[in-house]
């Protein structure tokens, strides 16, 4: 079997290609093309195909990951969307919680009011009611609903959302909504919240459905011409996409859900980093994945991925209600943008050079200083080794950005303005580590960080340095850790309901039945997905809170029948969960089961890195090269002598002592004066950081 990983950035597409037979591993690297990302995935697939000396026809499995629908909302080049609501609630959306992005200021933003997804004209209101315990107080009037819709489609509207108070409880009145909407506007996207969402806190389901129906016709799109290309170059089995949630799915549940794949390509790396980490027996994980616009931060505790708190899961600041890893990202990538603000302060970012121009030293036009240019400026991205000699970089047009940008404006030399420049990028990373691990209750100092990533590498020696975290993992193939991590992720399938129940006077058989109803659905879906039944593992979780609580927090629950055993172990596993988060539990209160989950998971065969031979000489791993490369010294900037590697030429248990650099095509590895590393048996690079946190 041949699987392929696919995954698209801002700046590169990366693909990776396992050939299970012969546990050969071929990887690629291309820039991407951001107005149609389905030109880079094709010809890299083509590309990586014939490095591997395979064919597409012979492909087993495609995995995607992709940011089409993260960049439809960030970019707003949504669908036209219109809304059938409850009469009377129209206004949801924009009304909102009292929350605010920015709790003390004055002068913001909101959002969804000065940027709403479905302007008001569009949300039209129509007579039904429908209680929170499932009962109809109030019939839905069919004239209206077709009244509306009719009006809709006279304004051009392409993508409806059916968003009803009750509707969790009780999805009849959205049913007949969504098939009176296929015959007034059959080619109109349809998203229903009870479909998409079925929870309570009708504002974040609505918003959750807002959004699904904002991007669904640009991803289904988008989705359909990928297909169809990918069948023409001859692709026989149908591809699958990467979730916000960590699992695969198929293309068709892409399609219908496409506010599952919001987070799809950082979720592929998280995976790839714990991963790499457990093969070279690290259990705690923090992986960085840097590329070229952004830095994506994931704490893993004993290398499980965390789940946000669905009140904490947006885009854009907009809510998503739908399973996300809780995952940080943020504007510090290799193409991002660094000036000079007023009080004489450099900024990093968030704007990005992005694939096109990118980089000032990609000689592609681009006229801003950006951190590719400044590790060009310090020497340690070689000009005429980057992505393994295909992209020779421009080392004087580096140095002119960065003195222009930079340097000048501050009157500082080009090498401490470069240094200025990657010093407030890795404090940007430092932060986002430390609010995603000290803040939540853990210590950095516990973990390993996994550097994935075209620049992460470049950055996480430094980077742990500054934290105190003792060692730095660099997988093999850093730069598609991403694409890697499809290859690592089983098929997963989540579906929810609402309950409503005291774990102290639980209505254990009505409460069965709706973990029961679950577990079919999950099964009909793990199906056409091609997992019989005894394939597929099933779970149970809840959402439970203690009596007067405004939040729910996410706990696994026994898949056997529901008890009172059943019940003890629920409460046991939330109060372990509460005294986690916030250090307190409260044994006297009763706890709400307020939503309860059934995940199905179908496991891929697992992704087998060869083991790397060793070395046939004592003598030690020999450079390719010495050059001066730049670092920040107690005295300042200083060129030391450094030591330049080709990662191919290195061998299981060769060590390296700083200053030394490691190059391969799909990144570049810095292992600073003061620290050292080693190769394990499957070629991860694992960094000891010396000298202790200043």
């Amino acid at each position: 079997m041949r699987r392929l990983g696919v995954d698209v950035g801002g700046t590169f597409t990366d693909l990776i290609l396992y050939d299970e037979a012969g546990e050969r591993i071929t990887v690629h690297k291309l820039a991407s093309t951001p107005a149609d990302p389905s030109v880079a995935i094709l010809q890299g697939v083509q590309e990586v195909c014939a490095l591997a000396g395979t064919e597409p026809s012979e492909l087993s499995a495609l995995l995607h990951g992709t940011t089409v629908g993260t960049n439809t909302i960030l970019e707003r080049r949504g669908a036209k969307v219109g809304m059938i609501t409850t009469e009377g609630f129209r206004d949801i959306l924009h009304i909102a919680r009292h929350r605010k992005p920015y709790t003390f200021s004055l002068m913001q933003d909101i959002p969804q009011q000065v940027r709403p997804l479905i302007l008001r004209q569009y949300r039209r209101c129509v007579p039904e009611r429908m209680l929170v315990d499932g009962t109809v107080h109030m019939p839905l009037d069919e004239d209206a609903v077709t009244t509306q819709l009719r009006y809709l489609a006279d304004e051009g509207i392409e993508s409806v959302a059916i968003c009803f108070l009750g509707s969790f409880a009780n999805a009849e009145h959205e049913e007949r909504v969504r098939s009176l909407a296929a015959q007034v506007l059959p080619d109109a996207f349809v998203s229903v919240s009870s479909d998409v969402s079925p929870q309570h806190r009708e504002y974040e389901r609505f918003s959750t459905a807002a959004i699904n129906a904002y991007i669904g016709p640009r991803v289904g799109h988008y989705l359909d011409r990928l297909l169809e290309q990918l069948r023409d170059a001859g692709l026989r089995r149908d591809p699958h996409l990467m979730q916000s949630s960590g699992g695969i799915t198929t293309f068709e549940n892409g399609r219908r859900y496409p506010v599952n794949l919001v987070l799809s390509g950082p979720a592929a790396g998280l995976l790839g980093g714990i991963d790499a980490a457990r093969r070279s027996g690290f259990a705690n994980t923090i992986t960085l994945d840097v590329g070229g616009t952004s830095a994506d931060i994931c704490v893993a505790p004993a290398g499980q991925a965390r789940m946000k708190h669905l009140l904490d899961s947006s885009i854009d600041h907009y809510p998503v209600m739908v399973p996300m890893i809780d995952i940080e990202t943020i504007g510090a990538g290799g193409g991002s943008i660094a000036t000079v603000e007023e009080g004489q302060i450099i900024k990093v970012g968030p704007e990005s050079a992005g694939a096109d121009p990118g980089p000032a030293a990609y000689g592609r036009g681009g006229t801003a200083a950006t951190v590719t240019d400044a590790n060009v400026v310090l020497g340690r991205l070689r000009p005429g080794a980057f992505l393994g000699g295909r992209m020779p970089l421009d080392a004087d047009c580096a140095r002119r950005v960065m003195t222009d940008h930079v340097a000048d404006p501050l009157g500082l030399s080009v090498e401490d303005a470069a240094l200025g420049v990657i010093a407030v990028t890795v404090h940007n990373m430092v932060n986002a580590i430390e609010t995603n691990s000290v803040r939540k209750g853990y210590d950095p100092r516990e973990f390993v960080l996994v550097a994935a990533g075209g620049a992460g590498p470049l950055h996480a020696a430094q980077i742990a340095r500054t934290i105190g975290i003792p060692h730095v993992v660099v997988p093999p193939h850093p730069g598609v850790t991403a694409a890697a991590g499809l290859l690592a992720s089983d098929v997963r399938y989540e579906v929810a309901a609402s309950a409503w129940q005291d774990l102290s006077r639980l209505e254990e058989a009505d409460l069965e039945a709706v973990y029961r109803d679950l577990e079919v659905r999950v099964a009909e879906h793990m199906e056409d997905a091609g997992f019989a039944g005894g394939d597929v593992l099933l779970e149970r979780a809840a959402d439970c809170r203690y009596e007067g609580q405004g939040y729910e927090l996410r706990v696994p629950v026994p898949s056997t029948a529901v008890d009172v055993g059943w019940a003890t172990a629920a409460r046991q596993a939330f109060e372990e969960r509460h005294e986690r988060e916030y250090f307190g539990r409260f044994a006297e209160l009763a706890v709400h089961v307020i939503t309860v989950r059934v995940t199905g998971t179908g496991g891929m065969p697992e992704l087998h890195w060869p083991v790397l031979g060793g070395a046939t000489s004592n003598d030690g791993p020999a450079p390719i090269a010495e050059v001066p490369v730049v670092f920040a010294t107690d005295d300042g900037s200083q060129r030391v002598q450094t030591r330049i590697y080709a990662r191919e030429r290195l061998f299981a248990g060769d060590e390296l002592s700083g200053p030394a650099i490691v190059e391969q095509p799909d990144s570049t590895t810095v292992i600073p004066p003061g620290a050292s590393a080693r190769i394990d048996e499957i070629g991860n690079i694992v960094l000891t950081i010396q000298e202790p946190a200043r």
